[in-house]
């Protein structure tokens, strides 16, 4: 599902170049669970970017359900996330001036989803937020803002789910409904996720885990 081949991410700055991620390896099957941690700066959020060809490696390749992405356009990696990549951000990212059942909608409109308000109020409903469907994210508690992401990210049944720190902004109450309702999802809908977290615990409730440190591998453990 996703293989990961020698990934190098370098910046230029004005004290000369800065490796953010050094060769970096790994491989996913379909239906894995796999967990990124390290401390602040250590270069999770950057490959996690490079694994969803939100970004482009210096070196190195990224080869998604088969597709090269570095060997693709913007429009074009753009559209493989449309069709095979479900997100959940720490920070929500949700539309401010759409109803909660539109932003859902959105994945699913722009694949021309013609059951797309059906299938998005379904998912609300699973997430425990159907008669919610109607608020806007400033009308949503931290945690149902989350929930709406969910839904979103599993809207156009995706292949693989990343999620960047999901209960990141969340109390400790809210944020273990929020991991249970994920992996609950997950595992029925059997998505291979990715999960970027600082978190071990969490970490731990996925199959494998992979520590980096200064941009490079220090362990990667089967749990």
């Amino acid at each position: 599902m996703l293989e990961i081949k020698n990934l190098s991410k370098t910046y230029n700055s004005g004290q000369g170049q800065l490796t953010v991620l050094d060769n970096v390896s790994f491989s996913l099957d379909a239906g894995d669970t796999f967990s990124i941690v390290g401390p602040s700066g250590s270069g999770k959020t950057t490959l996690l970017g490079l694994c969803a060809g939100l970004d482009r490696a210096s070196t190195g390749n990224v080869i998604l359900n088969g597709v090269k992405l570095d060997e693709l356009s913007e429009d074009e990696r753009a559209s493989v996330r449309n069709k095979y990549v479900g997100f959940v951000f720490q920070n929500f990212q949700l539309i401010p001036t759409l109803t909660a059942l539109e932003n859902v909608m959105v994945p699913l409109e722009l694949r021309g989803d013609k059951n797309a308000a059906k299938r998005s109020l379904e998912l609300l409903d699973r997430v425990g937020l159907a008669d919610r469907h109607h608020h806007y994210p400033t009308q949503l508690s931290g945690g149902e803002q989350q929930r709406v992401c969910i839904a979103r990210a599993f809207s156009n049944r995706p292949l693989i789910l990343f999620a960047d720190e999901p209960t990141g902004n969340l109390d400790d109450d809210t944020g273990q409904k929020i991991e249970d309702l994920l992996f609950e999802l997950n595992k029925e809908a059997g998505t291979t996720l990715v999960l970027v977290t600082h978190d071990m615990e969490l970490a731990r409730k996925t199959g494998k885990v992979m520590q980096l440190k200064g941009g490079k591998v220090v362990e990667t453990s089967m749990v």
